[in-house]
């Protein structure tokens, strides 16, 4: 399972641990991710996403699951949340018709 946030495409950063005597060995900085199952209201069903703490505040704050990937770039998603948008926007186009 790769290190991949499914919403912001955040992942493995690289750099060095530094001892007091300044030597430094790489390390790698990996984001925390978490399985958390979210809710969309337009398709009334839940996803189980593997996110990022920083995409799940950033959730919250932009109003749920929907309104997130409505602003979201495609270029940032994961090919299972790329689907589960343009599902979301094809039931909205649907309801206002």
């Amino acid at each position: 399972m790769s290190r991949v946030c499914e919403l912001t495409g955040k992942g493995p950063m690289t750099g060095n641990n530094v001892s007091h005597a300044k030597n430094r060995t790489k390390r790698r900085f990996l984001p925390n991710l978490n399985d958390v199952t979210l809710q969309s209201e337009v398709l009334g069903r839940s996803f189980r996403l593997r996110i990022s703490a920083a995409a799940l505040r950033t959730v919250d704050h932009r109003g749920g699951l929907d309104a997130f990937l409505a602003k979201a770039r495609d270029s940032e998603l994961s090919p299972r949340a790329l689907k589960i948008k343009k599902d979301i926007a094809r039931a909205q186009a649907e309801a206002s018709a």
